[in-house]
């Protein structure tokens, strides 16, 4: 029987992941720079309201850009500009500068776009390539279970990293969680996601996921939720 099926839907990520030994493997202290990161120094991603209650994905890889519009998906070169970031071809471009952008697509004209940040962080990491991330606070951390098997905790508001492989998680069914251990020459990691209901100390926003970090004895808590 697939295991994946008899869990809930929040914790189908966690169950399917495939299985990686965590024997002899180091993760990164907080001098190194992680995978997520280096993704982050060459691209960049917004999500754009604009006026008319438009929104859209705007993901900047260099010298192009790819819009994830309501309608469809497109991809625009990058053309010279006096200011900002242009991108352009015969039937549409993409301008921004800062946080605010223009948009021109067949003809039609979008303004007064700006940037959410804080939905910008989400979709950023889901198009890294992140399955599943959490964030706490007092002090700010996130977790990342990505794609590639890797487990990577970001604590002391970014300033420290630890990146692991991930085992294949322990689920319990009763309880509506998935625990992840690892341990290895340097640190001991514990992951414990819940599915319920959880708020952001600081935001207020609400996710489907209770999460409890435990590195080397000090314990995170935060909230999570699944980016498929």
């Amino acid at each position: 029987m697939n295991r994946k099926l008899l869990l809930p839907t929040s914790l189908l990520i966690v169950s399917t992941l495939p299985v990686a030994c965590t024997s002899g493997s180091k993760n990164h202290q907080k001098t190194d720079i992680p995978p997520s990161t280096v993704v982050e120094a060459t691209m960049k991603t917004y999500v754009y309201h604009c006026d008319n209650d438009y929104k859209f994905v705007a993901r900047i890889e260099g010298e192009k850009v790819w819009l994830f519009l309501p309608e469809q998906t497109i991809r625009l070169p990058h053309t010279p500009s006096a200011s900002g970031a242009k991108f352009h071809d015969k039937s549409s471009t993409f301008w921004s500068k800062g946080q605010e952008a223009y948009l021109k697509v067949n003809n039609k004209i979008y303004q007064g776009c700006k940037n959410n940040r804080s939905k910008a962080i989400w979709e950023h990491a889901k198009l890294n390539g992140v399955d599943f991330r959490a964030v706490g606070n007092e002090p700010g951390w996130h977790l990342e279970i990505m794609n590639q098997n890797r487990i990577v905790l970001t604590t002391d508001y970014g300033q420290s990293h630890y990146i692991f492989k991930a085992p294949d998680p322990v689920i319990n069914k009763p309880a509506s969680s998935a625990r992840y251990t690892m341990q290895n020459e340097l640190h001991k990691l514990t992951v414990i996601i819940k599915l319920e209901q959880c708020h952001d100390t600081m935001s207020g926003q609400s996710f489907d996921s209770a999460v409890k970090v435990i590195l080397d004895g000090v314990q995170f808590n935060g909230c999570g939720k699944s980016l498929h």
